[in-house]
Order: structure tokens, then sequence, then C-alpha cells
């Protein structure tokens, strides 16, 4: 077997790496310095300042089931295709305390029209608020009712996966 002696780097995209380079410019510090409120704020002007297209879908739907902590926001995504879809449950950015479902609509959006599979995002509690297990609890909490519900939002749970970004 043969060993790796290097890894090849492949280029940054050169829009990431314009962005990047404007947000160093400005000599802003890291969002993890700042307070949970202001990079919650910060976090989603980003967002709506990048401007992506959100692609149609066939329907969005705001859900709330019963979480570990009280109610528990979820938000469905099917696409315009005929199901039953895989499923994928989706557990948005912001390590743990700063994203939501708005900040990450597009993305959720992007995976059910290219995938053509059923995206249900989860609006797990943000620390520091909700300490330690507070977001895991209500990520399991949703992955078990999407389990027992996916066929009624069209899913078939038999394929079935969890993703997310950063969290």
């Amino acid at each position: 077997m043969a060993v790796c002696s290097t890894l090849e780097v492949a280029p940054l995209d050169p829009a990431l790496a314009g962005l990047l380079a404007q947000m160093a410019a400005q000599g802003n510090p890291p969002l993890e310095a700042l307070p949970p409120a202001v990079g919650r704020r910060i976090y989603r002007d980003m967002d709506a300042a990048l401007g992506l297209p959100a692609p149609v879908v066939g329907k969005v739907e705001d859900l709330v089931i019963e979480g570990p902590g009280g109610p528990l926001a979820l938000r469905a995504y099917a696409p315009a295709t005929p199901g039953p879809w895989p499923v994928l449950m989706f557990l948005h950015g912001g390590g743990f305390v700063i994203g939501d479902l708005d900040t990450h609509d597009k993305v959720c959006r992007t995976l059910c029209h290219h995938a053509h599979m059923l995206v249900v995002a989860v609006d797990y509690r943000l620390a520091p608020e909700h300490p330690f297990p507070a977001a895991p609890d209500d990520a399991e909490a949703a992955l078990r009712w999407l389990c027992a519900h996916a066929a009624t939002l069209g899913g078939d749970a038999s394929r079935m996966a969890v993703a997310g970004d950063s969290a």
C-alpha cells in the first residue's frame, strides 16, 4: 500500500478569496470573539449580503414538534419532483451559537433542488443561553421524530442521512 508523501492543494475559488481578503482588510474581530447577539446579527447580515439566488423547490413548510426543551422548530423543503424522496436532516452552522433556519435557507433550498431530496432543517437551541447538550439533544429529538414521520412529509425514512455545516 502506497503512503502519500505530499498532499496537493487546490486553488481557492477567486470569488471566495476576494471575500475573505475583504473581510480581513476590515480589521473586525472574529465572530467567536463577539457577544452572541452581535455575532448572530453579523452572521445574518453576511448571509443577506452574499445575495445568492434561492432555487425554487416544490414546497417549504414550517413545523413545530415537541423537543426536549419545549417546542422545536423545523423547516421542511420538498422537491417539485414526485416522491417519496430520500430524506436529509440538516443542522445549520454557526458553531451552535449564531446560525438559524433563515441563515441556511438558501443552502437547504439548494440541497433540495439539486439532490431531489426532502430536506428538513432543525432550529436547535443555541448556546450560551442553552448550554451543551441542548443542541445535540434537539438534533436527536428531531431525528427520532423524522424517522417516525418522514412519510407524512413525502419522504422515505429508509433512505435518510444527517448533514450540516460547522456545527
